[in-house]
């Protein structure tokens, strides 16, 4: 994880004042009240204005001082962090009042020609040289794929041309990674690092005119390639510890330089065996105050270039049965020039600022895109293979079973692909959203998980056999490892979405605490500032309230009454389910409210934390959705799936909302849960309206994805198509499909018609079957090792079993009878 526990930690422990507040503050609205009355026959008119005023500000100055005693100190590391990243949609969500027309308005996510050319051409030829089968034996590239890789500059896509990259826009970038998914993961992994977290782009914002001049050029033509080691053995996803990566600020004995000297050990760090530079990740401590006012302690990023004296690279991790290059770097006192400190000397204990901001694109757009490329692999190369396996005589897509994953399999890819469009657009946009940015990473790489296992249920016994016919098995064992990295799903999901969330979304919360922490020196302002947003905080959530009951029987009755077929208009489509996911947003928001009634104890409270996260993922990947058929109508099909997904999403976020409801914690605990139930379920079971997609649409959809159709011709774009003749098993599904529908069309026909085929059905009919007895085959090896490849080599168990027979003096059945 990424800087999370110090934003987190800081946006929980500003809610430990909230909870008492609101009970100072009515009892300020009593005091008041008794002014009036006490002073009505005693002074004039303004005379009472001019005491009860005056008791009041004393009463507000006397809660904001008690509230500055209790509210934890927030360190400069967590300001930091809390400070970093932009707001936007998110923030819409968390008010109760996003917009799906802003988001249309605002996000279109767009390639150039230079970049589809990239895509069709240099990202083609780049699969066409890798085969993941031998990649993963190997556990390493061919020489020929990383010359290709540097040549053509996919480790500098998104340096800019001025340096020597290829400038490409994140949407670019998202398109090459899920593409290179589709046919090797461990290709998407490596390429995906020097694009997101590597130091090339902390070179292009923070780095001195010397550093880009030397470093920038080198990294887009691959002569360096770069890694990032923040993460150590004690940090785990609390990446703010940085426990074990130290530096003191020192003159050098010998010449009098100004350095530091740094000791530490990272592991984790994706490239760090064949990397040219690491970006190191520091906490750098200046005791005798060699700074001198430029720069400051905390953390700070040294570059350092393979052979710097006492810098250890090379061992490996092999994270479970994936190529792709990870390991260590360590080193003990380490001399570093202020030269090597990224920005030079002025940028020491910036590194947080640097980071955080550069975040979003790894864990929003890098991560998600192996999920893509999933998605698309599954539901093309699945859907045919459902098609072309038979059993009974049935192709197996017939089969309910089947269906039912398979549909799952396709709304979960839309869902997937749409909010990976939308988060490519707002970076695109030069936003970076730090809580959409953990929604994606959390929510998209647990879809893809999902994703592949279906296609893993469907395909069976041909999705283990490893060879190069098995096009879903490393994507089966990689995926896990996106699930781990970057900030582990359980710890994003359960702490730091809602943690962040509520501070840098909530349209008052922040304001609140920023007035909070303001010096003495500007009390009255503070005062001012403070009590302004507490009112505000409280009219947001009685609005929310009545808003959450309004829309929750508008949505009961407008559920109960909707037809199943109404979908299939696309304009009723985006209105329905945009209604839907406004009454969801107005009870998202206003339990957000209601979690300020924990106070210091939400930090605790990871349960329901993590059904909010689910809530509020499922609310945001629910308007990319609608973006999507916005942006896509047209496509036949689409209409299904977009259903069959927006149904699925409105019942996570309604039974994670419900589930939080049941088990509200704390001593408010019970008055919250009532709250919450009367606001957002004010019907009970009745406003609870949303459920699974039918039988019917699931089969439909099923379908759709397993039939040529336009649907999916979409998720067939982006997916590396072998060239002719050339044996590639996802390429072969794909192509053999429409050849086995209309075989088995044929066939159907002619049992209706009870006559025999022409010549013409025959061959077809005959061409059918040669391909689907091809295409169920499995790799088979004479050995699976190089040991197994040893001349003369026995396997062990043969071996015992000569050694038995050996003392036996009968060795064959028919000799022993």
């Amino acid at each position: 994880m990424l800087s999370s526990r110090a934003a987190t930690k800081a946006s929980l422990s500003g809610t430990s004042t909230i909870r008492s507040l609101s009970v100072l503050s009515s009892s300020a609205l009593s005091n008041h009240q008794k002014i009036i009355v006490s002073n009505n026959n005693n002074s004039p008119h303004y005379q009472q204005q001019r005491t009860i005023v005056g008791l009041v500000h004393a009463i507000d100055k006397r809660v904001y001082r008690w509230a500055r005693g209790v509210l934890p100190p927030i360190s400069k590391t967590e300001n930091i962090a809390l400070g970093c990243g932009t707001i936007g949609f998110d923030r819409d969500i968390f008010s109760g009042s996003p917009s799906l027309q802003h988001l249309i308005d605002t996000y279109t996510p767009k390639l150039s020609p230079e970049e589809q050319s990239y895509i069709d051409n240099q990202c083609t030829k780049l699969c066409s040289i890798l085969n993941d089968h031998d990649v993963v034996t190997k556990k390493d590239f061919s020489k020929e794929a990383w010359d290709y890789m540097r040549d053509e500059k996919f480790f500098g896509m998104k340096i800019p041309k001025e340096w020597g990259g290829l400038g490409f826009s994140t949407h670019a970038v998202s398109c090459v990674l899920a593409k290179l998914a589709t046919q090797c993961f461990d290709a998407n992994a490596t390429i995906a690092v020097p694009n997101s977290l590597g130091p090339g782009e902390l070179l292009v914002r923070y780095g001195t005119d010397d550093q880009k001049e030397y470093f920038l050029p080198r990294l887009a033509n691959g002569t360096l390639i770069p890694c990032f080691g923040l993460t150590g053995p004690h940090s785990g996803s609390d990446a703010t510890s940085l426990i074990g990566s130290d530096c003191v600020v020192q003159k050098h004995p010998e010449t009098g330089e100004l350095g530091v000297m740094a000791s530490f050990k990272k592991r984790y760090i994706t490239l760090a065996p064949v990397a040219g530079v690491v970006g190191l990740g520091l906490n750098l401590s200046d005791p005798e105050g060699l700074l001198g006012g430029n720069g400051e302690e905390g953390f700070t990023v040294a570059l350092l270039e393979r052979g710097h004296k006492g810098l250890e690279m090379g061992p490996r991790h092999i994270p479970l049965s994936a190529a792709f290059m990870n390991g260590t770097v360590m080193g003990s006192d380490v001399w570093i020039p202020m030269t090597s400190i990224l920005g030079g000397q002025e940028r020491c204990g910036f590194g947080w600022n640097m980071f955080v901001e550069c975040l979003a694109e790894g864990r929003g757009v890098s991560l998600p895109a192996g999920s893509i490329g999933a998605a698309r692999s599954v539901v093309a190369g699945v859907g045919a293979y459902s098609r072309v396996r038979k059993q009974f005589r049935v192709p197996i897509a017939e089969f309910g079973g089947i269906q039912e994953a398979m549909a799952k399999a396709g709304s979960d890819g839309l869902i997937t692909i749409a909010g990976g469009d939308v988060m490519n657009a707002i970076v695109d946009n030069h936003e970076a959203p730090m809580v959409i940015s953990s929604v994606m990473k959390q929510n998209c790489t647990e879809r893809g998980r999902r994703i592949v296992e279906c296609g893993m249920d469907i395909a069976a016994g041909s999705a283990i056999c490893r060879g190069d016919k098995n096009y879903l098995g490393n994507a089966y064992t990689s995926l896990p490892i996106a699930i781990t990295v970057e900030g582990a799903n359980i710890m994003t999901r359960s702490f730091q979405i809602i943690g962040q969330g509520l501070t840098r979304c909530h349209p008052h919360m922040s304001d609140l605490l920023k007035a909070l922490q303001l010096p003495p020196s500007e009390e009255k302002q503070a005062v001012q500032t403070f009590v302004k947003q507490f009112h505000k905080i409280i009219g947001h959530g009685v609005s929310n309230f009545f808003g959450s009951v309004s829309k929750g029987i508008g949505a009961t009755f407008s559920n109960t009454f909707r037809s199943k077929k109404a979908y299939k208009n696309g304009d009723d489509l985006l209105v329905f389910h945009e209604k839907q996911l406004l009454r969801l947003s107005n009870n998202f928001a206003l339990t957000a409210d209601l979690c300020f009634t924990l106070g210091g104890r939400l930090k605790f409270e990871e349960l329901l934390m993590g059904r909010l996260a689910d809530a509020l993922g499922a609310i945001y990947l629910g308007y990319a959705t609608l973006h999507h058929y916005h942006r896509r109508r047209g496509i036949e099909g689409l209409e299904e799936l977009t259903e069959h997904a927006m149904l699925r999403l409105e019942r996570e976020a309604q039974d994670a909302l419900y589930v939080a409801s049941e088990n509200f914690p704390g001593p408010l605990g019970p008055v919250a849960s009532t709250v919450m139930k009367m606001g957002c379920f004010p019907l009970g079971g009745l406003s609870r309206p949303y459920a699974d997609p039918g039988d019917d649409l699931t089969k439909e959809v099923s379908r759709l994805l397993t039939t040529p159709s336009g649907l999916r011709d979409m998720f067939e774009e982006g997916i590396y198509s072998a060239p002719e003749g050339v044996m590639h098993q996802l390429t072969d599904l794909i192509s053999a499909l429409p050849i086995c529908v209309e075989a088995d069309n044929i066939a159907t026909s002619l049992r209706r018609e009870k006559r025999e085929p022409t010549a013409d059905e025959t061959n077809l009919i005959a061409k059918a079957d040669a391909l689907r007895d091809a295409l169920i085959q499995v790799d088979v090896f004479e050995h699976a090792t190089a040991e197994e490849a040893q001349p003369g080599y026995v396997r062990p168990a043969l071996l015992g079993t000569e050694e038995r027979f050996a003392s036996m003096e009968k060795t064959v059945f028919r000799e022993a009878a």
